[in-house]
């Protein structure tokens, strides 16, 4: 009997990069839902590979695949997949490490600049009724990299390309991540903090590239935020739990923070009762002027990343589920 491959979100009109990729014996179902307990059983009773996109991954939905063997996370992240039920399952599960690379490192580099630089502090104060005066604005935000500290939380693929980006601006980069071997920092001409407090305490700007993780949820709390400098920046591409939206609204507000870039929120998409930072923010509330940047989850995403992540998805797939290597496997192999 064919093996069986599901993709259940619609993202694609056809299989035909799936199919060039598994081979004409594999059998591939596309359907288009809004979960997966919206699909039959009977539609899911021969299912061995699974990719996941969007969709939550819950133990309730997991026991409905009675024969998966393998399931593809269409991104790095893998917050999504209940993964100790996966692994109870003995099922492969693997996430796509290469893709969005640079997309993520431009995106949270060109949010620190755009702060930075005051370039969407002029821009707003340019287009009001009546606009400001033909000057620049005198703001906390606006530093000399060559003369500051740009931090990175959590150096990982995506972490590492944007501390080679921050240098090339001339910025002194220093990150934190204990899970890196000693040396890391000299491969790329940077600096490390030994402690999440001296990290905080010396960055002016910094930048979370963390995974979303029970040790990682809430870790960027008022108490960090307010060790950073006066004038400092806080940019998030990584996952919106990991930060304390609240008391990011209270360090904004009281100036400890100048300003933040986020690509990420603790809830996507926004619920009816939103965060008030969000409220604020969409209200155009003057004290925010200039001081917020706030992107849809967008950081990844370019035509060259789309295509990426379906091309690199089915091979994962492939080879895991067809060929049994260890691509891109986070289960069993490592959690």
């Amino acid at each position: 009997m064919a093996v069986t491959v599901m993709q259940a979100e619609g993202l694609y009109p056809d299989d035909a990069v799936e199919r060039a990729v598994l081979g004409p014996d594999v059998c591939i179902i596309q359907v288009n839902s809004a979960r997966f307990a919206d699909l039959p059983d009977s539609l899911l009773a021969e299912v061995e590979g699974l990719f996941v996109f969007r969709h939550w991954l819950t133990a309730d939905d997991i026991a409905r695949f009675p024969k998966l063997r393998c399931v593809v996370r269409m991104g790095v992240g893998y917050d999504r997949l209940d993964r100790p039920t996966l692994a109870s399952r003995g099922v492969t599960v693997c996430n796509l490490p290469d893709y969005g690379t640079t997309e993520v490192a431009d995106h949270a580099i060109a949010l620190a600049l755009t702060l930075r630089r005051g370039l969407l502090l002029q821009h707003e104060a340019q287009r009001a009724d009546p606009p400001a005066p033909w000057a620049p604005i005198d703001s906390p935000l606006v530093q000399r990299p060559s003369n500051r500290t740009f931090g990175i939380l959590g150096l990982g693929r995506i972490g590492t390309a944007v501390a080679l980006r921050a240098k090339a601006f001339g910025w002194r980069v220093l990150f934190h991540d204990p899970y890196l071997p000693n040396g890391t920092e000299l491969a790329l001409g940077i600096q490390r903090a030994r402690e999440i407090e001296d990290l905080f305490t010396q960055a002016d700007t910094l930048s979370i590239h963390t995974p979303l993780t029970r040790v990682t949820r809430g870790l960027v709390n008022e108490r960090l935020l307010r060790l950073m400098p006066a004038g400092a920046v806080l940019v998030n591409t990584a996952r919106g739990p990991i930060l304390d939206l609240d008391a990011l609204e209270r360090c904004l507000r009281d100036g400890t923070i100048a300003g933040a870039g986020l690509d990420v929120l603790p809830e996507e998409p926004p619920g009816p009762t939103i965060p008030s930072l969000l409220a604020a923010y969409r209200a155009r509330e003057s004290w925010l002027a200039g001081r917020l940047i706030i992107t849809p989850h967008s950081a990844y995403h370019s035509p060259d990343s789309v295509a990426d992540i379906r091309q690199k998805s089915s091979e994962t797939m492939r080879d895991v589920l067809l060929e049994r290597r260890m691509t891109n496997v986070i289960l069993p192999h490592h959690d």
